[in-house]
Order: structure tokens, then C-alpha cells, then sequence
């Protein structure tokens, strides 16, 4: 159990006494009820709001404020796990702070810390902006493991007088606690480098990038919340018509996480012709997973290194696509949609594309050339779209539920025309349904003239164009309506 040492005693004083427990919580949305620490009230003037100081005064583990009659220290009772470092550190640097917070039967419990400045000094790196990102972070987070192994914090050759540099040091000391096991050492390590004086200036750069990456990507744990089925089945009717035993087969496949809490053991494969909204039903996925995501477009990688990175020993060393798409996203925690899954394995480069998705796949860890440091994976979900089975390997496919897509009937798309795809358009132009009137012959005739194509993407080309028609004629000839049958359409569409 770490004990404040505030004072930096000298040898041979007494060993400060800990007063409080920590206890174990995972709520973000802290209140009286289910505070970050509690405090003694045993003078009685702790108020709603009160400034001052987290210290040791030899014994005790304590906060100070000015009371109605002089200095008023009281004990620190209980404090979650996920802020020991945090008030241990502004301890240590003597940071001036406001407690939000309210008296209870045991106590004071405090629900909010902000940073104060007195006499126009400020100690944390962005005022007390950091210090709200720091605390946001920490509620965010799962309490950290109950068996916490002994670590040296200290940081030493300081050699790089950088706000960014200075963030990143503040951030481990406090919020490091935070961060899987791999990923704090490698931290640490790279905070070394990127300080130390006996590396070239490019080592350092490359050390500083790679920080800068990891450390503003929230590293979530494996628990997911339980999806309402119905709810899941409401967003793919919005973004998806018909395709009934699609969309069942979606929730059977998804609804696994509803007993384990646990992302499904596999993603999901939509094979199927262009334009059938295979896009689409991979983005309702993730909405109805209520997680970010992000694309890797197949067609467009023909080296491995697009995705892994490239080393730190040349000068123009980045990091790869997927550890961009962290980055972005700004947790682990996400699904990877990869279009045109087909095109994996047809890289130009040394090696083959495919290969590297594997590793993503599997749940393993995903270790970039740039960061050097294994990516835990296993709250990514990956959700694939194909048009051709055949071009995708055995090893890819079985790592994947795979659901067919099939084509629109034309009766479907006669529906997805006339009560999704022109009514959608003539809404985001401003025009009223009334003023571009299709006719049964006229729908027949956009039917026909694409009987053609498969799925509904050269449907809605075509009213786009019916649409601009329609207002072009009202704008210019100053009609009212325009109403379009089957020879006109045939004669603006053919």
C-alpha cells in the first residue's frame, strides 16, 4: 500500500503513519454518494467548496485548509485506487487545489478536484486543463488490480525542457496506474530516451512520436455492456431495407456479448455485389456495439509495412495504418472495418498484406515497427467486406462469420427508390415531394434501365439526377412540378 511522503523527511525521522484505505471503483460519474476520496470532518468546516493543500505533516495523510480560526488539517479516510498516484503527486509538488464536495455521516466525500493558483503561480503542465484531462482518464479507467507490484517512479536526466515531454512524465506519475503492464515499462523506457542527452536528436524525435501516440489512447479493459436486441434490430431497419435473414443473423452473431461480456471469438465477413450495403451494415454494427471505428481499404495497400510501420533507424520512420487508426479512434477499444478483404493478399511490395491482418485477427497483441511495443487487441472488432470468396484465403475466412449479401429483387429496389432513395434526395436540396412527382411508369422505366447493376448505388445516381432535373425546370421555366413518366425518364436517364 503506497503512504504519502510529502515532506521528503530526513533519515531517521519517523515513518509517516497511513490513514486511509483505498477502495476499488469503476464509476465514472463520481458524487457524494461515490466519491474519489473521503475526508475527516472532524472540525466541522469543511464546506462545499474548500481550498488548500494534500500533505504529510509527519503522521498523518491529510488535507489542510485555511479554517475559521487558523489551519485545519483532516485525515484522509478512503481514496479509489485509480487516484493514489494522482494525489500522492500533487502532494509532492504542493499544488493548490479546490474540493467539491458534501458532509456525510463519515465524513466529507469529494466528488471534484480543481487546481487553484495562489499568488499567480501555476505547478501542473496546462493549468488545470491537465489536470481534468488526467482525472477524466482515471474515471474512465477500471480499477486498477488489487496485487499493484512495486515500481520506481522516478524520473531522472531531464534533459528536454518540453511542455509535451513534461505532460507525458506528469501523466504516468499520476495516471500511469492506468496503463496494461506492457505498455507502462515500454513507457517508460521511451520517457527515458526521449530525455537522456547520450542518443541522437533523431532517437529522441522518434521517442517523443511514439509517446505522444500511446499515451492519448485510452487502453480500455475486455467488458462490454449487454446490447438490447431490439435496439439493434431498430438500426439495421434504418440503414438497411429487407434482407431479413441478414439482419437475423447479425444479432445472433453479435448478441454472444449479452453472457460473456466479451467481444464475439469471430468478426464478421459480408460477401456480397457492389452496392448492396455491406458498408453500411458494418457502421450500424458498430453503433449498435456503441464503439468508434475506423476503415482499412484494402485495395489501396500493396505493402505490409502500410500497415506495420516502418523501424525507428531511418529518418522518415512513421507509424503504421492500423497504429494511426488507435490514434484516431483515441481508445483500443474499436472495429476495424476492412473494405474489399478480397484485395488483401495482392500486395506489390515484400510481403503479402493478408499476413499482417492475421495478426490483428487473432486476438494475440499487434506490435507496430514504429512503437516497438505489443498492442493488446482483444477489444477490436473486425467486420469485412468482399465481393469474391475466391480471392480470399482459408486462413482469413475462418476467422470470420461469414454472411452472404445478396442483390436487391426489383421489387425491393422499386421500394428503396421511391420511399428511401428519392425522398432522401429531395430533402437534403430543399425540394418538396410534390415538386418532383414520379409516375408508376416512371419508376418501372428507372427499374429497367438499371436491370442491369447490382445493388442500389446507381439507383440513387439516378435520383440525383430526376431530382436536379425536376429543380432546374422549376428555377428556370417556373413551373410548379415536374412530373416524370416513363418516356421521360427514359429520355434523361438512357
Amino acid at each position: 500500500m503506497p503512504v504519502f511522503d510529502f515532506n521528503h523527511s530526513e533519515k531517521g525521522t519517523r515513518e509517516p503513519e497511513c490513514t486511509y484505505t483505498v477502495f476499488y471503483s469503476s464509476h465514472s460519474q463520481p458524487s457524494a454518494e461515490q466519491p474519489i476520496l473521503l475526508l475527516s470532518n472532524r472540525a466541522g468546516q469543511l464546506k462545499h467548496h474548500t481550498d488548500g493543500l494534500f500533505l504529510n505533516p509527519v503522521k498523518r495523510t491529510a488535507f489542510e485548509f485555511k479554517g475559521q480560526e487558523g489551519t485545519v488539517s483532516e485525515d484522509i479516510l478512503k481514496i479509489d485506487a485509480r487516484f493514489v498516484s494522482l494525489l500522492k503527486w500533487l502532494g509532492e509538488n504542493h499544488i493548490n487545489v479546490r474540493l467539491s464536495g458534501r458532509v456525510r455521516e463519515d465524513g466529507y466525500g469529494v466528488y471534484k478536484i480543481r487546481e487553484i493558483a495562489f499568488g499567480g503561480g501555476v505547478k501542473l503542465s496546462a493549468e488545470d486543463g491537465f489536470l481534468q484531462f488526467m482525472i477524466e482518464r482515471l474515471l474512465s479507467s477500471d480499477a486498477p488490480s488489487r496485487e499493484i507490484p512495486d515500481e520506481d517512479e522516478e524520473e531522472t536526466g531531464d534533459s528536454m525542457k518540453l511542455t509535451s515531454i513534461q505532460s507525458i512524465t506528469d501523466f504516468l506519475n499520476c495516471a500511469g496506474r492506468t496503463l496494461p503492464d506492457n505498455i507502462r515499462l515500454w513507457a517508460r523506457r521511451n520517457l527515458a530516451v526521449a530525455k537522456s542527452s547520450e542518443v541522437s536528436q533523431e532517437e529522441r524525435r522518434h521517442a517523443q512520436h511514439a509517446l505522444s501516440i500511446m499515451m492519448n489512447i485510452q487502453w480500455k479493459g475486455n467488458y462490454f455492456q449487454a446490447i438490447d436486441p431490439e435496439e439493434a434490430r431498430r438500426i439495421l431497419d434504418e440503414e438497411l431495407y429487407g434482407m431479413e435473414r441478414v439482419k437475423q443473423r447479425i444479432i445472433e452473431t453479435i448478441i454472444q456479448i449479452n453472457r460473456t461480456h466479451t467481444l464475439p471469438a469471430y468478426g464478421l465477413l459480408l460477401i456480397g455485389p457492389a452496392g448492396t450495403g455491406k458498408s453500411q451494415i458494418a457502421y450500424a454494427v458498430a453503433r449498435i456495439l456503441k464503439l468508434p471505428w475506423t476503415t482499412l481499404d484494402m485495395s489501396s495497400i500493396n505493402d505490409p509495412e502500410q500497415l506495420t510501420g516502418s523501424s525507428r533507424i531511418y529518418a522518415n520512420a512513421k507509424p503504421g495504418i492500423i497504429m494511426d487508426a488507435f490514434s484516431m479512434a483515441g481508445e483500443s477499444n474499436l472495429v476495424f472495418i476492412i473494405n474489399e478483404l478480397d484485395k488483401a493478399a495482392s500486395g506489390k511490395g515484400n510481403g503479402n498484406p493478408a499476413d499482417v491482418l492475421l495478426t490483428l485477427l487473432d486476438n494475440l497483441g499487434f506490435t507496430d515497427n514504429y512503437i516497438e511495443c505489443m498492442i493488446p487487441t482483444v477489444g477490436v472488432y473486425p467486420i469485412a467486406t468482399a465481393n469474391d470468396r475466391e480471392q480470399i484465403s482459408a486462413p482469413l475466412m475462418s476467422r470470420f462469420a461469414v454472411i452472404e449479401i445478396p442483390d436487391y429483387t426489383p421489387e425491393e429496389k422499386k421500394v428503396i427508390f421511391s420511399r428511401y432513395a428519392l425522398p432522401k434526395v429531395l430533402k437534403r436540396i430543399g425540394m418538396k415531394e410534390g415538386e418532383c412527382v414520379l409516375t408508376d411508369e416512371g419508376l418501372e422505366a428507372v427499374i429497367e434501365l438499371h436491370r442491369n447493376t447490382s445493388g442500389i448505388r446507381d439507383l440513387e445516381q439516378a435520383a440525383e439526377h430526376i431530382a436536379a432535373n425536376a429543380l432546374y425546370q422549376i428555377e428556370v421555366d417556373h413551373v410548379k412540378s415536374v412530373v416524370f413518366d416513363g418516356k421521360m425518364v427514359r429520355e434523361l436517364l438512357g
